[in-house]
């Protein structure tokens, strides 16, 4: 199938839908998608940006690596 057949297809898809949820979460998802402007964060939000690029500056964070070295010997513990 291409993409634009895909398209067609969701569109009658999306029609026969009854519960209107599904269709908000569907809108919800392409605007999210779509979405091509500036994210404005609020001063709680910039603070906690400010927090984490100090942080990391401060290597004060978890590698993946650890990450799953610490959740794997914590899981071991149980």
């Amino acid at each position: 199938m291409n993409t634009s057949d895909l398209k067609l297809d969701l569109i009658n898809r999306i029609a026969q839908l009854k519960e209107a949820g599904i269709v908000e979460e569907i809108q919800n998802l392409l605007d999210f998608e779509l979405d091509q402007n500036e994210y404005i964060l609020n001063e709680a939000q910039k603070e906690r940006v400010a927090e984490a690029r100090e942080e990391y500056k401060n290597k004060a964070y978890l590698t993946e690596d650890k990450a799953n070295q610490d959740i794997e010997e914590w899981l071991g513990e149980k």
